[in-house]
């Protein structure tokens, strides 16, 4: 695998070279205000897997960064502001990595690689895009982020895990890929996925159908995830046998869960004594996953999420671990993640502004006693 190390040049030129042994600072010299740094790729990789056809990659690394990128045969030139010089050399150097160890360099993994580096200056990309979770139906998954990697760790060394974070955090996905896994390898003799039937704004209690055609539309995207990581055909078998069961949480009442991976979806829309029922049926030889987002909670007005009073009741608990994701780890498409942290903000100044107009009606109730 290559380690690439900057060798300092005359003037500010830096050069990166495979040489394990060379001792040299890989940051650029900080004296202009902008820095030359000469990345060498070493013969023994593809400048077409590192840059992508018709320069693909290339072109994303060039947007995401402030400094101008020239290549000429094996050499990449990176004139700019030195600490984006100094985070091309070390972006080209984890690309290198991940190519080695046989991941395809896509224009996503070049992204997810940069907002690593970006947002975790101590993330090592190659360490997380490498950890392989479930291979199914032709491809393999794995985090993409580094909080998706400790979320997919702390469900190995803990009994309960809560993912807590916004939409497109991979929070279902991946619990669900480790549920399989499990399964596959035998930890587990089934598999229990239930949500809350909660409606997100719409009424259905009027449509025509069996219960269970009105709450099919609540376990829909359990469904989905499970076509993506088995083959369909079997499915229905696993299904039948109660291998794996899909369920409203009602169904949970009364119930000691053995020998199972369970995952509770959309917990945000969770009582705080359902939350309570739910964590209870753990029985022995099981874990549990909860998943939600508590910036989308659809209860009824007035009625406290049970995903947040939770967080208060369980600090703490030994064996319990409390995964916070975040905007950052978003894996759909990047405007998701400018929408949540629009939101973020919207919501933070609404919050300033009525705290400020309580506190004006206090200074006023205040001043109105004391005359």
């Amino acid at each position: 695998m290559a380690n690439l190390r900057a060798r300092q040049r005359p003037g500010g030129e830096r050069q990166l070279t495979q040489d394990p042994g060379d001792p040299a600072n890989s940051e650029p010299s900080s004296g202009n205000s902008d820095t030359q740094v000469k990345i060498v790729i070493p013969d023994d990789y593809s400048m077409l897997i590192l840059l992508g056809s018709g320069d693909e990659l290339l072109q994303v690394i060039e947007h995401d960064f402030a400094a101008d990128i020239h290549v000429r045969g094996n050499e990449i030139t990176v004139t700019g502001p030195a600490a984006e010089t100094a985070l091309v050399a070390r972006l080209f150097d984890e690309l290198i990595k991940l190519a080695a160890s046989g991941t395809e360099l896509s224009v996503d993994v070049v992204e997810q690689t940069v907002s690593m580096l970006r947002n975790r200056p101590a993330a090592r990309p190659d360490e997380v895009l490498t950890l392989d979770i479930l291979s199914a139906r032709g491809r393999t998954i794995r985090p993409k982020t580094l909080n998706q990697k400790r979320y997919v760790d702390a469900i190995d060394a803990h009994t309960i895990v809560f993912a807590i974070g916004p939409a497109g955090t991979g929070k279902t996905y991946l619990a669900m890929a480790k549920a399989v896994k499990a399964l596959q390898a035998k930890a587990v003799n089934r598999i229990i996925l239930t949500r809350p039937a909660v409606e997100a704004g719409e009424r259905l209690g009027f449509l025509p159908g069996t219960l269970y055609e009105k709450i099919d539309p609540y376990l829909r995207p359990l469904y989905d995830a499970l076509h993506d990581m088995l083959d369909a055909s079997t499915i229905p078998r696993l299904l039948a046998d109660g291998t794996i069961e899909i369920a409203p949480l009602a169904y949970m009442r009364g119930r000691s869960l053995n020998d199972s991976f369970i995952i509770l979806d959309e917990a945000q829309n969770t009582s705080a004594e359902q939350m309570k029922m739910f964590l209870t049926r753990l029985g022995f030889g099981s874990r549990i996953v909860v998943t939600g987002d508590i910036t989308q909670v659809d209860l009824p007005s007035g009625q406290v999420s049970g995903l947040r009073v939770v967080q208060d009741v369980l600090d703490g608990v030994p064996d319990v671990y409390f995964c916070r994701l975040t905007a950052h780890d978003v894996v759909r498409h990047r405007l998701v993640a400018d929408i949540v942290d629009a939101y973020a903000r919207y919501d933070a100044a609404r919050a300033a502004t009525e705290a400020g107009r309580l506190s004006a009606g206090r200074a006023r109730r205040d001043a109105s006693r004391n005359r």
